[in-house]
């Protein structure tokens, strides 16, 4: 069983008073237990992690991608000393805001939602843990989401301020500044805690390694280009990943990574090759994890390191691999020309599924929106729509858009 004793009661407080109902378990472990129980994650089953669910056999989804999160994070945070539970309820947290289309589907969203507040995926995430996942009531019968411990709802968000401070990414809506003003109670400027800086480099290995690793198997990605193309991903690395990046960085970070016993040159798809490159996942993921528990602890001592006690450190050459890696598939997959047709027809599919959801004034909403949707005025009614289509899976939005050409 996780060890909540490092952490103070005002980090196993929750917005709602709510006595546990088992004896026995910790705080965390009841947080962990809410997120996976709920409906927010199971939907990300049928939403687009890099390639459509559907395509083959073999894409990861962003439920995949968040159970692997959560595996890297779990380790990770465990071995600097935080709570195992703590850490991995705010990885499997991270993505539930994330709409259908991936990052497509959220830049649409953002052009649909400007008049109220905007969009952002780590936002909607917090609203959420914190408003619309039905779990807990508070005295006046107004949700509280699954009313997560305030340590839990700290570490999943991933950019502590607000649209203000930066429109393009943030965490919390206007609408929901209170409880994001309980949250980070005490805490000065927009620090984030350990566990949360975990998370965020969790879930930057994760699909940096996992996404190089299902474009390599379905043939998007071919391993004698990469050399070629090493003046794109530099590119695409400095303008999307880390500003400071030298040229030089890119060229050494391929060429150590060319040195591992098992990058998989000569990938064919059969089993050996196969076996080969999950070799060098699991290469990869230790050598990025490992590397950040080696510097944090050499920062920051042994540990237990929690909260606001300690910040991780990842040395400069895993993030420089980390970014080259995550170029790979924005080069090849997210801006190539072959993917432009699909992201259009998607962002129009969004489009379209506002326009008709706003039309039908309400009747075709999820059951759950529709008593909200009675008692708000245009701008609450526009951030209810938003609040349905973000939470729909893939196939789930031209389904949608049929149901409306029906009536």
């Amino acid at each position: 069983m996780s060890n909540p004793g490092r952490y103070g009661e005002s980090d196993l407080a929750r917005f709602v008073d709510e006595p546990a109902k088992r004896p026995g378990r910790t705080e965390f472990a009841r947080d962990r237990a809410r997120v996976i129980h709920s409906s927010a994650l199971r939907r990300l089953a049928a939403k687009t992690q890099v390639a459509q669910p559907w395509a083959n056999d073999f894409p990861r989804t962003r439920l995949s991608h968040s159970l692997e999160c959560a595996q890297v994070g779990r380790e990770l945070g465990g071995a600097l000393g935080a709570d195992p539970d703590l850490v991995e309820s705010a990885c499997l947290a991270h993505d539930l805001g994330h709409p259908p289309f991936g990052h497509n589907g959220e830049a649409a969203l953002a052009e649909i939602a400007d008049e109220c507040g905007g969009f952002e995926g780590n936002a909607q995430s917090f609203r959420i843990l914190t408003r619309l996942e039905p779990k807990t009531l508070d005295s006046d019968d107004r949700s509280a989401g699954l009313n997560l411990t305030r340590a839990a709802l700290d570490s999943a968000i991933k950019y502590p301020w607000s649209a203000t401070e930066n429109p393009q990414k943030f965490g919390v809506y206007g609408d929901d500044v209170e409880i994001f003003n309980w949250v980070k109670n005490g805490v000065a400027g927009d620090r984030a805690p350990l566990e949360a800086q975990v998370m965020d480099w969790a879930d930057d290995v994760a699909y940096s390694v996992h996404d190089f690793e299902d474009s390599l198997h379905s043939g998007q990605i071919t391993i004698d280009n990469l050399e070629r193309d090493l003046h794109h991903f530099y590119e695409i690395a400095k303008s999307d990943y880390l500003e400071d990046l030298k040229a030089h960085e890119i060229e050494l970070a391929f060429e150590r990574l060319q040195k591992l016993s098992c990058w998989p040159k000569g990938f064919d798809g059969s089993h050996n090759s196969l076996a080969r490159l999950k070799d060098l996942t699991s290469q990869l993921i230790g050598r990025f994890a490992q590397g950040a528990e080696r510097s944090t602890k050499e920062a920051f001592g042994s540990g237990p390191l929690t909260r606001y006690a300690a910040d991780l450190i990842v040395p400069r050459e895993e993030r420089v691999e980390v970014a080259l890696l995550k170029s790979f598939a924005a080069h090849y997959i997210f801006r190539a020309e072959h993917s432009q047709e699909r992201y259009l027809h998607e962002r129009s599919l969004i489009h379209r599924l506002a326009e008709g959801l706003l039309e039908s004034d309400g009747k075709l909403l999820e059951r759950n929106f529709v008593g909200p949707w009675r008692a708000a005025d245009s701008r609450q009614r526009l951030r209810i729509v938003v609040d349905q289509i973000a939470s729909l899976t893939d196939p789930a939005v031209p389904l949608l858009i049929a149901r409306i050409g029906q009536k």
